[in-house]
C-alpha cells in the first residue's frame, strides 16, 4: 500500500477497494460474495474500510484498533512502552501528536463513524494480548452491538495477540470457516453465530453445531 501520512485509513481504503473493483471488472471474483479478514494492522485497516464501504459481503478483523485517541494514551504491555510513538511516527503514520492534531486521530479512528458500517462483522481480540490492548475490541464489539450490527466476539483467555495453543488455533479456523461458509457460501448459521456461547457455558458448550436452516 502507498500511505499518506495523517490518512492511513484512507490510504488503505483507496488501496483495498480499488483492487477489489479491479478483480470484479475483469469478472474474477463474484462482487456479491467477497470477504476481507485481517489481523492487528490489518485488523485496524478493515474496521476503517466497512465504515467507508458496503462493497464486502463480510468480515473478520483481527485485534484492532478501533480508538486512535484511548489507543494512543495506553501502553503495549508486553514492553512497557507507550503506545504514542507508533501514532506519531511509525505503523499508525499520523505523523503527529493528539495534541497538534485531533482531527487526524478523530478521522481515522472507526469507532466514530460505526454507525455507518452495514457489512457482519467478526472480531478476535485476547485477553493477554501485549500488542494492542483488548479494551480496543470490547469497544469495536460493544459499540457494534449497541448499533444492532451483526457483530461477534471470540476471545480465547491467556492467548496473547494470537492463539499460540493448538486447541486455539484450531477452534478459531473452525469458527472462521462457518463464518464465512455462511455468509459466502449461504451455509446454515452454526448455533454459536445464532444464541452466541453463555460465559458460563464456555469450554463446556462450543455451539459449532449448524442450524436446520440458513438463518440471515
Amino acid at each position: 500500500m502507498v500511505y499518506k501520512i495523517g490518512y492511513p485509513g484512507e490510504s488503505a481504503y483507496n488501496a483495498v477497494v480499488s483492487g477489489t473493483e479491479a478483480m470484479i471488472e475483469k469478472s474474477f471474483v463474484d462482487p456479491g460474495k467477497i470477504a476481507l479478514q485481517g489481523h492487528s494492522w490489518g485488523g485496524y485497516q478493515i474496521a476503517h474500510i466497512l465504515t467507508k464501504t458496503n462493497l464486502f459481503a463480510c468480515a473478520e478483523s483481527g485485534a484492532p484498533v478501533v480508538n486512535m485517541i484511548s489507543a494512543y494514551g495506553g501502553i503495549r504491555w508486553g514492553t512497557g512502552l507507550s503506545r504514542m510513538f507508533q501514532y506519531e511516527h511509525t505503523q499508525s503514520r499520523l505523523g503527529a501528536s493528539l495534541w497538534e492534531r485531533p482531527d487526524l486521530y478523530i478521522e481515522n479512528s472507526p469507532i466514530f463513524n460505526i454507525d455507518k458500517i452495514k457489512t457482519p462483522i467478526l472480531i478476535m481480540h485476547n485477553d493477554e494480548d501485549s500488542a494492542v490492548p483488548w479494551y480496543q475490541g470490547i469497544e469495536f464489539f460493544v459499540a457494534l452491538r449497541r448499533l444492532h450490527k451483526p457483530a461477534w466476539l471470540l476471545n480465547y483467555n491467556g492467548e496473547p495477540h494470537w492463539p499460540v495453543k493448538w486447541q486455539n488455533k484450531l477452534d478459531f479456523n473452525r469458527r472462521l470457516f462457518q463464518f464465512f461458509e455462511h455468509y459466502l457460501k449461504d451455509a446454515p448459521m452454526p448455533i454459536w453465530m445464532r444464541d452466541g456461547i453463555p460465559a458460563v457455558e464456555k469450554g463446556i458448550n462450543y455451539g459449532l453445531k449448524l442450524t436446520e436452516k440458513a438463518d440471515k
